[in-house]
Order: structure tokens, then C-alpha cells, then sequence
């Protein structure tokens, strides 16, 4: 898969990537990072990447020219690929989406700096509006890498377990269950006998009634999301067996 990341700021990406799990995939041959400087596709001789909004009002918006030229010059035009702004009017970014990006060949992500962009950017360029929380940054950095480190981890072959993406919290629509490693007493807190005996099953009817009641207990809108019918058999009579004791209301 190929992520093609433009931005006025390419120095802020190559630490993040160059790091851990997305180097090592990087490495193997799983992943291509690509990094595109927008200045690069301007034609003054100050490389300008903004002007001031028509209409007065405050801050620099991002002019269309050079993010168009950038985009189209690396995906065609129009792109044949899915082509993301970051952006506080996007949609929320989630496990979901991460999932529909990972199923793609190639992936744009415009990072934004200063007020905002031109409209036209919106309208005529982009296949996705993305925001990862009700918040504004000084740029949509952070928020790509956030992305691309989402996305990464769920790529065939990335992670070391070829199942631990799909134990994470948000992959099913509930909370991650509890985890706990060696020793099995500290200070007199002891590991649960369930994750003890070596019993599989038991271990696995653990994990579901804790991430079930993880998941009512501190985000009781989720659990209220939670569709029991993307559970195989025997989670499924585990679900509604804590329905009993774990009602949505009250």
C-alpha cells in the first residue's frame, strides 16, 4: 500500500515514520511512504502556498494551485484513488474508516496549515473530509500521521500478531479486555485464575464479558451501538447473558 502525504512541512513526518512498527513495514516491503512538498508545485519565486480570503476576515487560506497540481501530478486527474482532507468539518475519523482505507492500493492525505483552505479544494478535488476530534491544531500534520499509523497497523504481515488488530479496542465495537503479564502477584493484586489455567475457551468467554462490561461502563454509547449479530454463536449467547445483569438503561 502507498500513502501519498502532502504538506507544506514534510520534516515533521520523517521522525514518526522512520520509527518502530511503521519503519519495520516500511522495511519488509508492506507499506511506501511518500512525501510531497506543495511548495514544490508552486511557480514564484517565494514558493507561496496561501493568500488572504476574498471577503477580508482573518488568517492566510491555502490557494488551489499548488495542491492541485501536487495531487494530480502524483494520483492523475482525476485521482483514481481515494483522497483525504484533514479538516475540523470532516468526518470523525474511526476503526471503520481505518478499515475502508487499509483495503486500498493508494491513499491521499492533504495536510493543511494556516486558516483553512479554497473551497475549490473541497469540491472539485477531494473524495474525503476527515477530522480526528471536535478540536483545531495548528496544522493537519499530526492528524495524517495518526492515520497513517491506523491504517498501517492493519495491513497484512505489519504487526507481529497476525489477530492483534482485530483485539483492539474499537475493532468489534467494544473496548479492548484487560491485559495483564508477569508476575502473577504484585503487592497483593493478583492475575485473574481465568488467564491462568491454559483454557482457551475460558480465557476467551473472559475476554468478551470484560470488554462487554469495559465498554458499558465507560462508554455506554458504544455498548448502545454494539451490533450482537457480528458475533460468531458463542459470543453471541455470552452477550445476552450479560444483557441480564448489564441492562443499556439504567
Amino acid at each position: 500500500m502507498k500513502f501519498e502525504i502532502f504538506t507544506i512541512l514534510p520534516e515533521l513526518f520523517t521522525p514518526y515514520l522512520g520509527a518502530s512498527i511503521l519503519q519495520k513495514a516500511a522495511a519488509k516491503g508492506l507499506v511506501e511512504f511518500n512525501l510531497h512538498n506543495i511548495r514544490n508545485y508552486t511557480h514564484d519565486k517565494h514558493h507561496t502556498t496561501d493568500d488572504t480570503p476574498y471577503g477580508g476576515g482573518g488568517g492566510m487560506v491555502m490557494k488551489p494551485e499548488p495542491i492541485f497540481e501536487a495531487v494530480e501530478s502524483v494520483l492523475g486527474s482525476p485521482p483514481n484513488c481515494p483522497v483525504v482532507l484533514m479538516t475540523p468539518q470532516g468526518k470523525p475519523f474511526s476503526q471503520s474508516m481505518a478499515f475502508e482505507f487499509a483495503s486500498e492500493q493508494q491513499v491521499g492525505i492533504i495536510c493543511g496549515r494556516y486558516e483553512g483552505y479554497d473551497e475549490r479544494i473541497r469540491q472539485y478535488l477531494v473524495t474525503h473530509e476527515v477530522s480526528i476530534g471536535d478540536f483545531v491544531l495548528t496544522g493537519g500534520e499530526l492528524p495524517a500521521l495518526m492515520i497513517v499509523d491506523a491504517v498501517t497497523r492493519l495491513l497484512p504481515g505489519v504487526l507481529g500478531d497476525p489477530t492483534g488488530a482485530m483485539d483492539d479496542s474499537h475493532a468489534m465495537g467494544l473496548l479492548e479486555y484487560p491485559h495483564y503479564t508477569k508476575p502473577a502477584e504484585f503487592r497483593g493484586w493478583n492475575v485473574p485464575e481465568e488467564l491462568l489455567g491454559g483454557n482457551h475457551q475460558l480465557i476467551e468467554e473472559w475476554r468478551i464479558i470484560q470488554s462487554l462490561r469495559r465498554t458499558h461502563s465507560k462508554r455506554p454509547d458504544l455498548f448502545q451501538k454494539f451490533d450482537p449479530r457480528s458475533l460468531g454463536k458463542k459470543t453471541r449467547k455470552i452477550y445476552e447473558e450479560l444483557l441480564k445483569i448489564l441492562p443499556l438503561h439504567g
